[in-house]
């Protein structure tokens, strides 16, 4: 049985840039990647006490459940994406070598913008701790997280051309293909798999927390933010670790449906592949803006 360290075996024993934008582009994705990243990496050592069993009702998760709960969630994400974008000032503030405008982006609510990081990280860990609230406290999470990444889209933006709808669709190619992978059995969620994509999880929730503490001190960490071979190739690295989460997550959500888990964990299973795609979407705009740099 899968444990991606949010849709892990717990959830089957229920109860019921540029230098002048560094903190708008690289460390604030960074943040938002820890979100996600460290979501995961925290629920890990974590185990529920309660037995499995099923719904009393005889409602009980299904795949069909959980991909209309991903709709109303990804819904929900759009629409405070919307805010997100708007809450970003774009000014020019000049023209560069090429001829072409360079433009400065910054958030004009940045409590806003740091509130929403650390509200979706409380929510992503509640949640991992209490599925059966997950078609409440998820709902939540999306508004946070959409906010959050509305706002960062727009600052990546405007600083390279055409990077979100890239982002975008690099995000959801990869989605399709891990899940054609998964779907023909090519890649599947061995214990051997499962240990080294959660080891590999970890270890980058550790290095996002290093890079956070090294920036509250104000060193400078140039492989980071720079778009050089090895901070490119670190990119590369983490954008695969991400990916390899969502084989975790397609498991869970096959293994749970047949396990006839309660219906509220459709919204536990859509919770968890989003907070997925959020990381690996927030990695791609990383990626994207090295290769651009």
């Amino acid at each position: 049985m899968s444990r991606n360290p949010i849709l892990n075996d717990q959830a089957f024993h229920v109860g019921s840039g540029s230098p002048a934008d560094e903190w708008n582009n690289a460390q604030a994705a960074g943040a938002g990647s820890t979100t996600a990243a460290a979501a995961d990496a925290a629920m890990t050592s974590q185990r529920d006490r309660h037995l499995q069993q099923r719904s009393g009702d005889g409602k009980v998760m299904t795949m069909g459940g959980v991909a209309a709960a991903t709709g109303v969630l990804f819904g929900v994400l759009l629409v405070t994406a919307f805010f997100g974008w708007q809450s970003v000032t774009v000014t020019q503030v000049g023209i560069d070598a090429a001829g072409d405008p360079v433009f400065d982006a910054s958030a004009t609510q940045p409590i806003l913008l740091v509130a929403s990081v650390f509200v979706g990280l409380g929510l992503a860990i509640f949640t991992a701790f209490k599925p059966n609230l997950a078609r409440i406290t998820a709902p939540l999470y999306a508004a946070a997280e959409g906010y959050f990444l509305g706002a960062i889209s727009a600052i990546f933006g405007a600083q390279f051309q055409g990077i979100v709808a890239q982002a975008v669709l690099a995000t959801f190619g990869v989605f399709l293909i891990m899940l054609a992978l998964y779907g023909l059995r090519i890649l599947r969620a061995t214990p051997r798999f499962v240990k080294g994509v959660i080891a590999a999880t970890f270890g980058i929730a550790f290095m996002y927390l290093g890079i956070f503490i090294l920036n509250l001190f104000g060193v400078a960490e140039g492989f980071w933010s720079s778009g050089s071979p090895l901070g490119i190739i670190i990119s590369l690295v983490v954008v695969s670790v991400a990916a390899l989460n969502l084989i975790l997550d397609f498991d869970f959500i096959e293994q749970g449906s047949k396990a006839g888990l309660p219906r509220y964990m459709d919204w536990y299973g859509a919770f968890g592949l989003l907070v997925t795609l959020i990381w690996l979407y927030l990695e791609m705009l990383r990626l994207l803006a090295r290769l651009r740099q």
